[in-house]
């Protein structure tokens, strides 16, 4: 048994991490200001602190094992709105936590990254290797991070890995997404469906893909909740590794809209729009590195068991109110 920190463990992904981690049989202990996350995503048997990670020091201390970081702000556009936010907390959080983690002698660090950090790649798959040219200030301030790891590896012996996430969706544990505002295309979709909204717009239907919209690869929470078990396992001291998670392969805008049709049985009327500025018309990952140094596969890959479980979790929030998760 070992004793983790989730910074940001009342979020979506960090919840569902925190709850992997339980069933492992480790202890728990998840910080939240709760600003974007929910009190009722933290699982029942971990600790909960209400708190922000930039006051990290008050409360990690050498009786923990390591540390999984996910406490940031996420939305692209608010990023490009309010930049000052997002490097306050995304990067200053960062940096007040590393200085905690020397202090208390942790350490191991898990990062959760990004794929926007690669910008508008102008190749697929994506590779850890690929230039880093983030478009908006939520990418920077991402890689902003990696670079700070790099160099606490590097000066001070952390064992540090940042997982590049690309498209996450499907639910676990009555645990799903639930963003203020969603812009995620899933439960866009699943917005409609509810009759929440009226359609779902289509931004551009002239990519060069075979059906004409943008490519994207998506992949399942609970797959993506075990690479973090896998890193802890495998970071090493004074290394840090950066690997990207995906499927490796791509789903159409308009494939997502006909599966999530066949699962919800609605007919989900589409609205097209123009395309929006610095969408890449093909974004999917190559995930040879986390299968090469993690070991980790994805093991819930069909786009149909993704949307299926999360169209799962949204009828269920709805049935106890749009804050409630059920249970």
């Amino acid at each position: 048994m070992s004793k983790y920190l989730v910074t940001g463990g009342a979020g979506y992904i960090g919840g569902v991490v925190a709850l992997h981690l339980l069933e492992a049989g480790h202890r728990v202990t998840v910080l939240d200001n709760l600003s974007t996350g929910f009190r009722e995503s933290v699982p029942a048997a971990a600790e909960f602190i209400e708190g922000d990670v930039r006051d990290a020091a008050k409360w990690l201390c050498p009786s923990y094992d390591a540390v999984l970081h996910f406490a940031a702000f996420s939305q692209v556009g608010e990023s490009v709105a309010r930049p000052e936010k997002y490097w306050e907390n995304n990067v200053g959080g960062s940096l007040a936590l590393l200085a905690a983690m020397r202090d208390a002698e942790v350490r191991t660090l898990v990062f959760s990254s990004t794929a926007a950090t690669y910008g508008e790649p102008d190749r697929a798959p994506v590779t850890e290797s690929a230039p880093t040219v983030p478009t908006n200030p939520y990418g920077a301030t991402k890689l902003a991070v990696d670079h700070m790891l790099t160099g606490e590896a590097a000066a001070h012996g952390l064992a540090a890995i940042s997982l590049r996430y690309f498209n996450v969706a499907g639910a676990y544990g009555g645990q799903g997404e639930r963003h203020q505002p969603e812009s995620h295309l899933i439960p866009l979709l699943f917005e409609v469906a509810l009759g929440r909204r009226e359609s779902i717009s289509v931004y551009g239907d002239d990519y060069p893909t075979p059906d004409g919209t943008c490519v994207r690869d998506y992949i399942h929470v609970a797959d993506l909740a075990e690479a973090h078990l896998l890193a802890l396992a495998a970071a090493r001291t004074g290394e840090h590794l950066i690997c990207n998670l995906g499927n490796g392969q791509g789903f159409s805008v308009r494939e997502v809209i006909e599966t999530v049709r066949d699962v919800t049985g609605h007919p989900l009327p589409q609205a097209l729009a123009p395309r929006r500025p610095g969408d890449p018309a093909v974004l999917v990952a190559a995930a040879q590195a986390a299968s090469d140094r993690l070991g980790w596969r994805p093991r819930r890959p069909e786009l149909t068991r993704i949307v299926a479980d999360a169209w799962e979790f949204a009828r269920s929030a709805r049935s106890v109110g749009s804050t409630g998760s059920p249970r």
